[in-house]
């Protein structure tokens, strides 16, 4: 696999790369990220590589990384016009103001605005809502997108943690009224975090929905830093925000480390492969500080996971899922009469229902 094996995401004609270029860490502002220089040296090896998508929001940096962005490809409008950049809204910018941020007609309007100013471009590929808000109605967001993708200023929309239930809503909703559809979803998924697959990534795979993972590597836990024999501090500069792994994280970061050691490659790029291999994901995101952190992700376009190491890691990491898909399972003995699978499984008849169903 390269990262120009394209894939559509979601339901849509738009084509990107197996990995997403996430540019949180693009500007120095919070004091971790990386210099202007260093993302734009960052961001034209990916582009080198055949990299197409690039994600940014408007609060990340406070809008440094969408300006680094805007002056990379500042004067080189074919080549912007040969990648897919996306941008999130909701957070607020302007202290005071209530309606800086969120996703209500006003402010959608505004953080539109300005994140193309410090874009440097006239529209947005993607354009994602960044997070839910329960008190403005869901058709006063769609609509305001709706219009937005009329007057050419997006292309195409995105949401990234809502709750399935509000997402579903959403999508329905805007199927109902003809209104631009939901074609991708961002969520945080990783070994160390897959309650996704409960509800969120079914969801998305029902209504033609791209997943797109942030966190694949868990805010650096699976990046090879971390083992339960390690001591002494971990060179990370984010280590207060992100804390320590627990006991069971450990469990999950030896089992990685030791299938990263028998395929020959780093945990970092097997914990990347292992994501991009899941069902139901489109295009997983990649961040980095450095050049040699980009180099070490991008090397999973290299890695293949036999079955048995992909088992090793499904089992060790595998969730506690609540209802439904447990409930499921205590139901597929009552499913069998209708030949009926339950989350891929064959499912067996119950004595009871095989000593009756005769009647029926």
């Amino acid at each position: 696999m390269s990262l120009d094996s394209y894939v559509t995401l979601g339901r849509s004609g738009l084509r990107v790369s197996p990995f997403t270029l996430g540019a949180m860490t693009f500007g120095e502002d919070f004091g971790w990220g990386s210099s202007p220089e260093e993302s734009r040296n960052i961001l034209a090896a990916y582009l080198d590589r055949g990299g197409n998508s690039i994600d940014t929001a408007n609060i990340y940096t406070n809008g440094h990384s969408e300006k680094i962005i805007g002056d990379y490809f500042a004067g080189q409008r074919a080549l912007r016009d040969r990648v897919v950049i996306g941008t999130k809204f909701f957070g607020n910018l302007y202290q005071n103001d209530p309606n800086g941020g969120g996703p209500g007609r006003k402010a959608i309007v505004q953080q539109l605005e300005n994140s193309l100013r410090r874009l440097q471009t006239d529209y947005v590929d993607i354009y994602w809502l960044h997070n839910f808000d329960p008190s403005t109605p869901v058709e006063e967001t769609l609509r305001t997108l709706d219009d937005l993708i009329g007057d050419g200023k997006v292309r195409y929309l995105g949401f990234s943690d809502i709750p399935a239930w509000a997402t579903a809503e959403a999508a329905t909703i805007a199927r109902f009224r003809g209104w631009a559809p939901i074609i991708a979803l961002q969520l945080e998924y990783s070994l160390l975090e897959r309650t996704s697959e409960g509800e969120l990534i079914p969801m998305a795979q029902a209504l033609g929905m791209g997943a797109m993972p942030w966190g694949p590597l868990k805010s650096g836990f699976l990046s090879g830093k971390y083992s339960s024999a390690t001591t002494g501090p971990v060179d990370t500069t984010r280590a207060q925000m992100v804390g320590v792994p627990s006991e069971a994280d450990y469990v999950v970061i030896d089992a990685l480390n030791t299938v990263a050691r028998e395929v020959g490659a780093s945990p970092a790029a097997v914990a990347l492969a292992w994501v991009q291999g899941r069902p139901g994901i489109t295009s997983t995101l990649i961040g980095a500080r450095r050049m040699d952190q980009l180099d070490a992700n991008l090397n999973a376009l290299n890695v293949t996971l036999t079955e048995a190491h992909r088992a090793t890691l499904d089992e060790v990491s595998a969730p506690a899922l609540n209802f439904p898909a447990n409930n499921n399972k205590m139901l597929a003995r009552m499913l069998q009469f209708a030949g009926a699978t339950v989350d891929g499984q064959a499912s067996t008849i119950s004595p009871r229902l095989q000593s009756s169903s005769a009647r029926y």
